[in-house]
């Protein structure tokens, strides 16, 4: 069989995200806490492909310059100033990761890996390392190293697709939905993990995806060979995001067969 085009590709590994039975194996609490316990670090490294993006389109040291593009420039801070200080839903200010995390210790998942995660990257050890030390599991720890590669080493092209096209909201509405049920019966635990999902699904319809759309079109302009090499690298994104789902899907299915 003749294998697709990359954009073809991509919109395949797209619609078998979408359709992942991961969404319909997240019927309760639990299964929820599991989910959050596996994406926080899906969550953490966006914003380093966030961060890498901003260094290469805009002026972040000293001294400082005039960014080259500054269009671009102004499409990847505005981007920054929602992701990394967005409103809390509380009257404060604070990254989606943040919110995350607190959306996580309402709802009772274990933060513990996690917060070691960080301590040990904050004591200057290196992602391989505190991944390894905080036990995250193989194809979600395979996922970060993957992400910070392209964050560190990948070429603007290649970056501004993962970020664009690799990382694009895909939880469904039917998750949204459970959620919306959780947070009804006890918005103390799910309330916060209910305004996070809905945040991020706004910010990205409404500004962020357009945006980061409109980046991948300014770096690539006409030139056949920039553009393909974007949509690889943006179906090496969604292929990974996949063992991903399928990984924290047979956890799921491990914690209702073991009642945890």
């Amino acid at each position: 069989m003749q294998s697709l085009a990359p954009d073809g590709e991509l919109r395949s590994l797209r619609q078998r995200l979408v359709e992942h039975p991961l969404y319909g194996a997240l019927r309760g609490p639990a299964e929820v806490r599991v989910f959050q316990e596996h994406h926080v670090y899906c969550v953490w490294d966006f914003m380093s492909l966030l961060k890498a993006l901003q260094r290469r389109l805009s002026c972040v040291g000293v001294p400082w310059l005039p960014a080259r593009d500054p269009a671009a420039c102004r499409m990847v801070n505005e981007i920054v100033l929602g992701e990394e200080s967005d409103e809390d839903g509380a009257g404060g200010h604070c990254s989606h990761f943040e919110l995350y995390l607190a959306a996580m210790r309402d709802a009772g998942a274990d933060t513990g890996p996690v917060a070691a995660f960080l301590a040990d990257l904050g004591g200057g050890r290196t992602v391989a390392s505190a991944l390894a030390t905080a036990g995250v599991p193989p194809a979600t720890a395979a996922f970060v190293r993957f992400t910070l590669d392209i964050a560190e080493n990948a070429e603007l092209h290649r970056l501004a697709a993962a970020f664009g096209r690799g990382r694009e909201d895909v939880i469904p509405s039917m998750f949204v939905q459970l959620l919306e049920r959780l947070a009804s019966a006890e918005p103390a635990r799910f309330g916060r993990f209910l305004f996070y999902l809905r945040r991020h699904v706004d910010l990205d319809g409404d500004s962020h995806g357009p945006a980061a759309l409109r980046l991948i079109e300014r770096v690539c302009g006409a030139d056949p060979r920039l553009r393909r090499e974007a949509l690889e690298t943006a179906c090496s994104c969604l292929e990974a995001r996949l063992r991903v789902w399928d990984e924290i899907h047979a956890a799921v299915n491990r914690s209702e067969a073991t009642g945890s």
